[in-house]
């Protein structure tokens, strides 16, 4: 049967009428099934041909159902074995399609662009188009963008997008960059420092990452180049990897809290004091704020007497402690 029924309608109906009367010469079932002669003739050697029905010869040869699962079984089991070989075919031409299928799809999983000027445009590009958050890695000697060169960070912040910038040390160090810092942090993004950075990364709402591809120290391999990486286990080692530093970094404060208030600590004090426990030396210190080392060790000398301590170690223990930073 095309619909793959072992019987259809009419033959069914007059294999139950047959085993109702026990047997029947066609005429009498013809009768009972409301059908023309001819036609249940025709029904009953179609029940013949499948096993269902023996003929009794006679005069007017009377016709006896035979039971159906054995006319039948044969039919099913071989359908049975059909089917099963059919869901294996099914089941190696999906795993063969899943397998071309993550070749193809790996391809655009990671794209690499080359050069600077496109390196900064897919960088402006992704944070024009973030929507929740933006994470950074910020190591020294930028590849592409300094950071007073990113302006479109001010356009994300100011429509709700999270920043978190985790700054190398170095970079914090280098004129006028804790300028840009600061600049950032006004318009609401989250800095932290750490003295080493192990990649730069840029990613942006979890789900697109920029990954440079030659190290800082191996700058005779040719221009920048970069991964643009999406969604996949790549992209998660990367975020996994940002929380960790996160966790570990310093955060740098450079404009008060406003949900907190420390007495006898002004805005200048909190942020040299941010700068001490992210280990940025005296010298480094005093040219970002534009006073003289004596005077930065006047100041903390003046904040280890707050905190009751003689040491810089300590002091950096008292900051965590008394929540100052």
């Amino acid at each position: 049967m095309q619909d793959g029924s072992l019987l259809d309608a009419r033959e069914e109906q007059t294999y139950r009428l047959l085993v109702g009367l026990s047997a029947a010469r066609a005429a009498e079932l013809a009768e009972v099934a409301e059908l023309a002669p001819h036609e249940a003739a025709e029904v009953l050697q179609r029940l013949q041909a499948k096993g269902l029905v023996r003929v009794q010869p006679a005069d007017e040869p009377v016709f006896r159902p035979l039971p159906p699962d054995v006319a039948l079984g044969t039919t099913l089991l071989r359908r049975q074995e059909s089917l099963e070989a059919a869901r294996k075919t099914v089941a190696a031409l999906s795993e063969e399609f899943r397998a071309s299928a993550s070749r193809r799809d790996a391809h655009h999983l990671v794209e690499v662009i080359v050069g600077a000027t496109t390196l900064r445009e897919r960088l402006r590009d992704l944070q024009n188009a973030a929507r929740e958050e933006i994470l950074w890695f910020c190591r020294a000697n930028p590849m592409a963008m300094k950071g007073a060169e990113n302006t479109e960070e001010y356009g994300a912040l100011s429509r709700g997008v999270r920043y978190r910038a985790i700054y190398e040390r170095a970079l914090v160090e280098t004129p006028g960059e804790l300028d840009s810092i600061a600049e950032g942090v006004s318009w609401g993004e989250e800095a932290r420092v750490l003295p080493t950075l192990p990649v730069r990364i840029a990613i942006v709402d979890r789900s697109t990452a920029i990954c440079p591809l030659v190290r800082d120290d191996e700058p005779e391999l040719g221009e920048p180049s970069a991964a643009i990486i999406s969604r996949g286990q790549l992209l998660d080692a990367l975020l996994a990897l940002f929380e960790s530093y996160w966790e570990a970094a310093t955060p740098v404060r450079l404009q008060p809290d406003q949900t907190q208030t420390v007495e006898g600590l002004d805005d200048s004090e909190r942020l040299l004091l941010s700068l001490l426990v992210a280990g940025v030396p005296d010298k480094s210190i005093a040219t970002q704020l534009g006073i003289s080392r004596r005077t930065v060790q006047r100041r903390l000398d003046r904040l280890m007497a707050m905190a009751g301590v003689d040491t810089r170690t300590g002091l950096s223990f008292q900051a965590a402690k008394r929540n100052w930073l």
